[in-house]
């Protein structure tokens, strides 16, 4: 057990480091350790039954972990988009995963098992989308909510699929089944609220106060695993909808923060072994000797489900830059096709396992090809921008030019920040154009009558609409803004602008700053420059030693790099 452990583990460690030089999702490496640890090379075989057996705890965490960090509101905040945009989205590529299925499959077989196979490859993974958000920036943007929304559906139906699933292909009767299990699994899920309010807190709660670290990881893990072995024993349930059941108590109560950074690396850890499992199952002769099916479950995955979700975006009042972006960041399937597709196949036997080869293959190849090009569609969303294509013209007319007696800033960003500098500004007589890419917050803007444009500001077509020909100075507040291109562009039209940016890292404040009227306020710095001046009013310094020891840091910290 100890050599399987090592020799996969260790692979998966060396290729999953590997993968992230590469820029691309760590479970291409693990995936691929897999493919390797399987192969008769290490002098004694590897047991491919205990990496499935500590596999299937990395299920049970994974879905624990899918609960803990579950947010209602999250859902709620995007859901006339998330909602009805996922379903369609995903009956659309089930459907079409059905007949490719059906038609180029392993020879004749039933619809039923065609469906099984569509809906394998209708649901993104959660693991790769969040990686490919935070690596291009796109995460806290409207399209990153959008499509965490998203996921969130599709997390949910996975969730329903995989409690359906004993009833709807056990040997009992459908309905007499279905309003068994609606029973049961509606006190099931009464119990759990019950002993997270009144059991699972207070024990929480106590060992937290009168046990180590390790303690309380441990009782985590318990309440995780516990639950999902009740919800399997007496209530007929799958372990995994109670593992995420037991998240979502845990995520509710004051010990989500800890809980998350406690227990879920022992999480990671067992998922791993999960993906490990998957690739020591892939056998790339079969992919190849089911390439048809392969290459159009590929164009799916990588085509057809893209473009269904950016029309459905479009459909549902979104602008262009949103659908593209939401769009592109679905085009893979992970971790939860994987757990459908081994349980399909090994459990109900509904899919040979020539098929969930095919799915593991296709997996492989989109979430590597997803991570390598997902950074070219915002590069192609402002191409497409520059010629007038998908940019938005609404409330252009509400913004005229501004007078010469008139001192126009253009503003990035309405958040907490630029929504105190635009306060100030505006009782000092200064006229300020937000330009916001949240279209709910540029609809408030008109609503209280303050001008605002819905853009990309380093659109040059967002930028004179705003009127940047004529304005004085150009506020990026929201530090998650490409400050350098907005700045390129503004300068582009009018060369005499002055620049104010809000950057998080000293290196693109340095950037900015090196070009004409600029100055730009890193938080880096300015976290380092206030603990400074503290320490030193706190040890006697005088405000003049203060800010003459701030000023100079300042100077020096943006001086670097000429």
């Amino acid at each position: 057990m100890i050599f399987t452990l090592v020799i996969g583990l260790t692979l998966a460690l060396v290729l999953g480091m590997l993968a992230q030089k590469l820029k691309l999702s760590p479970l291409v490496g693990y995936l691929v350790a897999g493919m390797l640890a399987a192969q008769p090379w290490w002098g004694e075989p590897v047991d491919a039954h205990i990496v499935e057996d500590f596999s299937h705890i990395g299920v049970v965490l994974l879905l624990f972990g899918v609960g803990l960090q579950f947010h209602i509101k999250d859902l709620l905040a995007v859901q006339k988009v998330a909602v009805p945009g996922a379903l369609v989205c995903m009956l659309t590529v089930s459907l079409l995963g059905m007949v490719a299925f059906h038609f180029l499959g392993m020879g004749d077989v039933a619809w039923v098992n065609s469906l099984m196979f569509g809906l394998c490859v209708c649901v993104s993974s959660t693991v790769v989308l969040t990686r490919v958000l935070e690596d291009n920036k796109m995460l806290q943007t409207p399209a990153g909510h959008t499509a965490l929304g998203w996921l969130v559906v599709e997390d949910l139906f996975t969730i329903i699929l995989l409690v359906l699933m004993p009833v709807m292909f056990g040997d009992d009767a459908l309905l007499p089944a279905l309003g068994g299990m609606a029973v049961k699994l509606t006190l099931l899920v009464l119990i759990v609220a019950f002993l997270g309010k009144r059991i699972i807190t207070r024990v929480l709660t106590y060992v937290a106060r009168n046990g180590s670290d390790e303690l309380f990881t441990l009782a985590v893990l318990v309440c995780a695993l516990g639950i999902a072995v009740l919800s399997a024993t007496v209530f007929n349930a799958s372990m995994e909808f109670g593992a995420f059941l037991s998240g979502m108590v845990v995520g509710q109560s004051k010990f989500a923060s800890r809980a998350a950074s406690d227990a879920l690396p022992m999480r990671d850890a067992f998922a791993v072994l999960f993906f490990v499992s998957v690739g020591m199952g892939f056998h790339i002769g079969g992919l190849l000797e089911h390439w048809p099916l392969a290459l159009a479950t590929l164009a799916i995955c990588m085509l057809a489900k893209p473009i269904m979700a950016a029309i459905m975006v479009s459909l549902l009042g979104k602008p262009m830059r949103l659908s593209l972006m939401v769009g592109g960041s679905l085009s893979q399937i992970g971790e939860f096709s994987f757990i459908l597709a081994t349980l399909i196949a090994g459990t109900y036997h509904l899919l040979p396992l020539e098929a969930v080869n095919v799915i593991t293959g296709v997996a492989i190849v989109s979430i590597t090809l997803n991570a390598a090009l997902y950074r070219f569609v915002p590069l192609a969303v402002h191409k497409l921008e520059d010629r007038g294509i998908g940019t938005q013209h609404a409330h252009a007319d509400s913004i005229p030019a501004a007078a010469d007696d008139v001192y126009r800033i253009l503003l990035v960003g309405y958040g907490p920040c630029g929504e105190l500098v635009s306060q100030v500004l505006r009782r000092h007589d200064m006229e300020v154009v937000v330009l916001e890419m949240n279209v709910d917050t540029v609809a408030r803007l008109h609503k209280e009558g303050l001008p605002a444009i819905h853009g990309d500001a380093s659109n040059r077509t967002i930028l004179r609409l705003a009127g940047v020909e004529k304005a004085k100075a150009i506020i990026i507040s929201s530090a998650a803004a490409p400050a350098v291109a907005i700045a390129s562009a503004a300068r582009g039209l009018n060369p005499d602008i002055r620049v104010v940016a809000h950057t998080n890292y000293i290196r693109i404040a340095q950037a900015i700053a090196q070009s004409g009227d600029a100055h730009a306020f890193a938080g880096e710095a300015e976290v380092a420059l206030a603990m400074t001046s503290h320490m030193l009013r706190s040890l006697g310094a005088t405000e003049e030693q203060v800010m003459r020891e701030c000023g100079e840091n300042r100077r020096r910290l943006m001086g670097e790099g000429n």
